[in-house]
């Protein structure tokens, strides 16, 4: 049960789904692998990460794609730059 993203919400949702793309690729996991670690389907995760898609999705599952990235969930809020010790974490 997906709701639409408010406007004032759209580019934190865009922003937020390349911040999961982008450290998905610096681990080195596509997004199958990702998706299958945290439990949710491949489409979900393709529709979270399109940079051109603002898609809500529930507070669980973006704990459960931070936990499968193993980082802290706040570090992927926050996420313009991120740190050494996020980027040097061993795959």
């Amino acid at each position: 049960m997906s709701k639409e993203v408010s406007f004032k919400n759209y580019d934190r949702f865009i922003q937020l789904g390349i911040a999961i793309s982008t450290l998905r690729k610096m681990r080195g996991l596509s997004q199958e692998k990702l998706a299958e670690k945290a439990g949710i389907s491949r489409a979900l995760l393709g529709a979270i990460e399109a940079p051109n898609l603002a898609k809500a999705f529930s507070l669980e599952v973006f704990y459960d794609i931070a936990d499968a990235l193993e980082v802290d969930p706040a570090d992927l809020i926050t996420a313009s730059v991120f740190p050494d010790h996020i980027i040097n974490k061993k795959k």
